[in-house]
């Protein structure tokens, strides 16, 4: 589907099918042109109803205002209701609000989203009848924009979007057709299509850097481990950016096996992992001007006689030993060596780890809100405002100093669970600033993305299934920092 920006007013555009959003219910304003036809039909303009006049050729859709994510969530919508007609091609105009950028950017993601599918695995495959989209620069309420600055802020999101969606493909793939071997050559595909640098490290290579826990989760599976480190080298980067993804392709809890409803979705386990690969792709493709190094620990935690095992103690990368009380809480194992492997090879300027990593962080702040972690209040707060100026949802949960004995052990430096149920979002993170050096302790955040990765019904403009978590909030927050630098060295 291609989306496009046009100079000439709506009138002007032959489409097959016209979208027009009606804001807060206000059925008063001129562009509103069908009131007693939308009347008759029950329409009555709440967020993400639709109603189709093919008469007219026109398509309308309710949102409550101009915010950009109920226009978002609106344009999803009604690109969902288009593709049930026989339309190729739509047109519409803007609707900005505060800021012009973000609710194009809006507009255009919620189309891209409105016409995602998976589908791979099934017979009849979904229609996409929509090939063109064009958004007229006449706005809603007379607002002025430039084209050409338009056609940037569409081109843009449009990256923005299908990076988010190559996420959702790779997390709703079932984990017998992405084991870690199959997430590595991924991620080499990525490479050679996007000019990235890209080391593949075997378990061998993985035993070579040391990385005892992430060799114990995997040593009970079939399929071999594997290391991935991705690297995007713009010339004269602003920043250096670590990202470190946790990339369980399954999780069955290992000898600590999970009950058999909680094993179903675990192919989403990896969320962090794909994650990670959609932000440098979105990066490179737009050509950001920061170097991104982005780091996968992908393999599977299963059962089996060579399992490891509760009571085990293993050493992780920096030397230190972690006594293992659970084995079902192995992704902080393999992001462990990952994180220190980040900060050895990469020296960032800024860490940031993804990982589906607790069920405590979803009980803490529900299905859809990724928990926010770390030490510095300003980098989280930054990162925070990147996030819902993107349409992400965060909640950042608060480290003290009490939570960090729940984790201490007797007989090693660290136990990998908490001696307590509560605060299990807190633990596992301050489990993994064990690993985290004195010099990087505020360069650091965790994202636990549990709730929102994979969601088994549909919510907003998301599909039921993988949400691609993490890529649009990280790039925001990107282009904040690198706005940010922009101005203070023209200051």
């Amino acid at each position: 589907m291609q989306i496009e920006i046009s100079q000439k007013p709506r009138s002007e555009i032959s489409a097959d099918l016209e979208i027009v959003c009606v804001i807060a219910k206000d059925f008063d304003h001129h562009w509103i042109e069908d009131r007693d036809l939308l009347e008759s039909a029950g329409f009555e303009g709440a967020q993400d109803e639709t109603c189709l006049l093919p008469e007219k050729k026109r398509l309308y859709v309710g949102s409550d205002s101009l915010h950009h994510d109920d226009i978002r969530s609106a344009f999803a919508a009604a690109l969902r209701a288009a593709r049930k007609t026989k339309a190729e091609h739509l047109k519409t105009g803007l609707y900005l609000g505060k800021c012009s950028a973000q609710n194009i950017k809006a507009m255009t993601e919620g189309m891209v989203f409105g016409d995602y599918d998976y589908d791979e695995y099934k017979t009849e495959k979904s229609k996409h009848p929509v090939k063109r989209v064009t958004i007229s620069i006449e706005d809603f309420n007379s607002k002025s924009i430039d084209a050409d600055k338009a056609s940037g802020y569409v081109e843009s999101s449009v990256t923005v979007a299908r990076a988010t969606n190559y996420v959702r493909n790779l997390v709703n793939t079932p984990p017998d057709d992405m084991t870690p071997e199959m997430l590595a050559l991924k991620a080499v595909s990525l490479a050679e299509e996007n000019g990235l640098d890209c080391i593949v490290l075997d378990e061998k290579g993985i035993e070579a850097e040391n990385m005892g826990a992430f060799l114990a989760v995997s040593r009970a599976s079939d399929h071999p481990p594997r290391l991935v480190h991705l690297s995007y080298r713009p010339q004269n980067p602003l920043y250096k950016i670590a990202l470190v993804g946790k990339g369980l392709t399954y999780d069955s809890g290992g000898l600590s096996l999970k009950p058999a409803e909680y094993m179903v979705t675990m192919k989403s386990d990896k969320a962090g992992a794909c994650a990670v690969l959609g932000i440098i792709k979105a990066v490179s493709e737009l050509k950001l001007p920061i170097e991104v190094h982005g780091i996968v620990g992908a393999t599977e935690n299963m059962i089996g006689g060579n399992a490891y095992k509760p009571d085990d103690v293993l050493r992780a990368k920096n030397g230190k030993t972690i006594e293992i009380r659970n084995t079902d809480a192995e992704g902080r194992l393999v992001l462990a060596d990952c994180l220190c492997y980040a900060q050895e090879k990469v020296e960032p300027d800024y860490l940031l780890d993804f990982a589906t990593l607790t069920g405590a962080c979803v009980v803490a702040l529900g299905e859809y809100t990724t928990g926010l972690m770390g030490h510095d209040r300003a980098l989280k707060h930054s990162f925070s405002k990147a996030a819902s100026n993107a349409g992400e949802l965060t909640g950042t949960l608060p480290f003290n100093r009490y939570l960090k004995k729940l984790i201490k052990s007797d007989i090693a430096d660290v136990c990998n669970i908490s001696s307590t149920r509560y605060g299990g979002a807190l633990t596992a993170a301050l489990f993994l600033d064990h690993f985290i050096e004195k010099e990087y302790k505020h360069k650091w955040l965790h994202l636990d993305i549990a709730g929102p990765a994979y969601v088994e019904k549909a919510w907003g403009y998301n599909q039921a299934g993988a949400s691609g978590a993490g890529v649009r909030m990280t790039i925001k927050w990107f282009e904040q920092i690198i706005k940010q630098n922009l101005k203070d060295k023209n200051s």
